[in-house]
């Protein structure tokens, strides 16, 4: 049994949940990446995948799909092809798309136990932010991970209690205090780092990744404090 040790570890009536839950991933760079590729391995049943990108060299040094192989095809696939891989029960439906306030609902078509936000854009990040919010969705939302190398330095907090993230202190700017202390969030408190190209953001295979693997455990710990 693929997830038996696992189902030693949280029990058969943990496992059952994750395998009828649905999470949806919007975004699958670097921190993205490695939380689906946990979930897969978690045994969650149905997986919604978003992005509109495809694997690019710039990708090779912290991205889970960027193989000589995969490069030019869209990423998610990639993943999809990745997932089914490794969990053949594992359902995936993959939307090949930027999300903005006009398509966001087209993808919020199924009733969605959790959803990461992984992405960059700010006004992405927003739409995802004020439709969870607004549909009483759980959701985390992953700040930035980018030119810094201490990964012991990231934390799950509420939004209102971020500092040393630049992409963090612009979200915090679309939301009033009380709304921000609703916002789930994944960040590093390490300062970021200064970078000898200021017109590229530094990046390497094991903060991402960390970030990545650490809302993954969030979500699945939330899904098993569930009734």
């Amino acid at each position: 049994m693929k997830f038996n040790r696992l189902e030693n570890l949280i029990g058969a009536l943990s496992l059952e949940k994750l395998k009828n839950s649905t999470i949806l991933v919007i975004g699958l760079g670097g921190v993205g990446g490695y939380v689906v590729e946990a979930l897969a391995r978690s045994g969650i049943g149905n997986l919604i995948l978003v992005d509109y990108d495809i694997v690019d060299i710039t990708n090779f040094n912290r991205q889970i799909v960027a193989i000589n192989d995969n490069i030019g095809k869209y990423k998610v696939d990639c993943f999809k092809e990745r997932i089914e891989s490794i969990n053949e029960e594992c359902n995936v439906t993959i939307y090949n798309l930027k999300i903005d306030n006009d398509n966001i609902k087209d993808i919020f078509n199924a009733k969605i136990d959790f959803v990461i936000d992984s992405v960059d854009d700010i006004r992405a990040k927003v739409s995802i932010i004020n439709y969870c919010l607004e549909h009483n969705i759980d959701f985390i939302s992953s700040m930035g991970t980018g030119n810094r190398l201490d990964p012991s330095k990231l934390t799950i907090t509420t939004l209102n209690k971020t500092y040393n993230d630049p992409l963090a202190r612009i979200i915090r700017s679309k939301f009033d205090k009380n709304i921000q202390k609703k916002i789930t969030v994944c960040l590093s408190l390490e300062l970021p780092l200064k970078v000898t190209d200021k017109t590229v953001i530094g990046s390497n295979a094991f903060v991402p990744s960390s970030a990545g693997l650490l809302i993954a455990s969030h979500i699945i710990r939330k899904i098993n404090e569930t009734k």
